[in-house]
C-alpha cells in the first residue's frame, strides 16, 4: 500500500517540475512561454491598432542607392514593405529634412526634389505604399493593406522665407514643417514673420514640428498656434539629457495643449535597450497624458537603435514590453495609431475654420521683421 501511495503522490518530482521546465524550455507546453505570449498579444493588438510612425529618413537614404525594390525587400535600408507589414506599421511620416548647410534657393530646390522622389517611390510600389494627406486617407490605406505615406516633416529653410512657397509645398502634399534653422524661429523665439508663418500653417493644415526648436520658440508656438503641435523626435530629458529631449515642465505644457511627443527609437536619445524606450514612454504618459505620446522609429536617419528595435519590423517587441508593464489596450491604441489620427483630424478642422475667416497671407519677411 505504501508503494501505491508513493506512485500516487510523487511529491519530490512534482516539486521539481517547475525548475525542470525553466531549465529545459523545450519541455514547456506550447504557448506557455510568458514572453512568447506577450509577443503574440502585441501582434494581435497591432493588427487592430497599427503604428503611425512619426519619422522615417527613407527618402534621403534611397537617394544614395542605385537600385532598390521596397516591395521585394531591401537590405540596404531599415525600412521596406515586408518589414513594415511584419512590424504592423500602418502609416509613417517621410522626412524631407536636408543635410546641414543647405539654405535659401538650394534648400527650396532640394526639398522639391525630395518631394518628387517620394512620389516616384510610392508610385513604383503600389502594392505596399499609398500617399495620404488626411486621417481618413491614412485609414483607407491601412484598410487596403498599404502603409500610408505622409509627407514631412520638412525643414523651415525649405520655405525660402516665402508664404507662397509654403502654400505650394502644401499643395504638393506637405503635412509637417519643423520650426528650426531659420531667422524667424531661432533661440530668441518666433519673430513677427514667424508668427505669421504659423498662422498660415494653421490655415492650410500644416502641423508644426518643434523637435530641436529653442525653448522660446516652443513656448511662443504653444501660445500662438490654434492647432496642436508635435515633437517628431523628442524623448524625456530627465531620463536622457539630450538637447532635443523635453524637460518635464514643457511636457506638462504640451499635455495641456493636447500636442504630441513622439518618442524616437534611437540609442542616443532614449538608451540602448527596449526597456529604456519603454521608460521614456511611461514618463511621457505620466507627465503629459496618454493622449500626448506617440512613436517615432527614426529609421534610415543615420542613428543607432536600441536592442530588439533595429528596423521597422520590431514594433511588436516594444509593445510586448509595454504590455509587461501593465499598459492597457486603450492606451496602447492611442500610442500606436489614435493620437496621430487625432492630431491630423484636429489640424484639418482648424484649417477649415481658419479658411472661412482668413485669406491667404501676403506678408513679407522684410515688412514684418525689417
Amino acid at each position: 500500500m505504501a508503494d501505491l501511495q508513493d506512485e500516487l503522490h510523487p511529491a519530490a518530482e512534482v516539486a521539481e517540475l517547475p525548475q525542470l521546465l525553466e531549465a529545459v524550455p523545450e519541455l514547456r507546453t506550447p504557448g506557455s512561454d510568458p514572453d512568447a505570449q506577450l509577443l503574440e498579444r502585441a501582434r494581435a493588438l497591432l493588427a487592430a491598432h497599427p503604428v503611425a510612425d512619426g519619422y522615417s529618413g527613407l527618402p534621403w537614404a534611397l537617394r544614395h542607392l542605385p537600385w532598390y525594390d521596397l516591395e521585394l525587400g531591401e537590405s540596404a535600408v531599415d525600412t521596406d514593405v515586408p518589414r513594415l507589414r511584419e512590424g504592423h506599421v500602418g502609416a509613417l511620416m517621410w522626412s524631407l529634412h536636408l543635410p546641414e548647410g543647405l539654405d535659401g534657393d538650394r534648400a527650396v530646390g532640394a526639398t522639391m526634389e525630395q518631394l518628387d522622389l517620394v512620389k516616384t517611390v510610392v508610385r513604383n510600389h503600389p502594392e505596399g505604399l499609398r500617399l495620404a494627406r488626411t486621417a481618413g486617407q491614412a485609414t483607407d490605406a491601412r484598410n487596403c493593406g498599404r502603409a500610408a505615406v505622409l509627407l514631412g516633416p520638412a525643414g523651415a529653410a525649405a520655405l525660402g522665407d516665402s508664404l507662397g512657397i509654403l502654400r505650394s509645398l502644401h499643395a504638393l502634399g506637405l503635412r509637417v514643417l519643423t520650426l528650426t534653422g531659420v531667422s524667424w524661429a531661432s533661440a530668441a523665439g518666433l519673430t513677427r514673420f514667424g508668427e505669421e508663418v504659423l498662422r498660415e500653417m494653421n490655415r492650410l493644415g500644416v502641423l508644426a514640428d518643434l523637435s530641436g526648436a529653442s525653448e522660446a520658440t516652443i513656448r511662443r508656438t504653444l501660445v500662438v498656434s490654434k492647432a496642436p503641435v508635435l515633437f517628431s523626435r523628442s524623448a524625456v530629458r530627465a531620463l536622457r539629457p539630450h538637447p532635443a529631449n523635453l524637460p518635464d515642465d514643457l511636457l506638462a505644457e504640451l499635455g495641456a495643449a493636447k500636442g504630441l511627443c513622439m518618442v524616437p527609437l534611437t540609442a542616443e536619445q532614449t538608451g540602448p535597450t527596449v526597456r529604456d524606450v519603454a521608460d521614456h514612454l511611461d514618463h511621457v504618459r505620466e507627465v503629459a497624458g496618454a493622449e500626448c505620446v506617440g512613436l517615432s522609429g527614426t529609421y534610415d536617419a543615420g542613428t543607432a537603435h536600441p536592442q530588439e528595435l533595429g528596423d521597422a519590423s520590431c514594433y511588436p517587441h516594444l509593445v510586448a514590453e509595454l504590455l509587461r508593464r501593465g499598459w492597457d489596450e486603450a492606451d496602447l491604441a492611442l500610442l500606436t495609431w489614435g493620437n496621430v489620427q487625432r492630431l491630423l483630424r484636429k489640424s484639418d478642422f482648424t484649417a477649415r475654420a481658419a479658411q472661412q475667416r482668413r485669406e491667404p497671407s501676403t506678408a513679407k519677411i522684410a515688412d514684418l521683421d525689417g
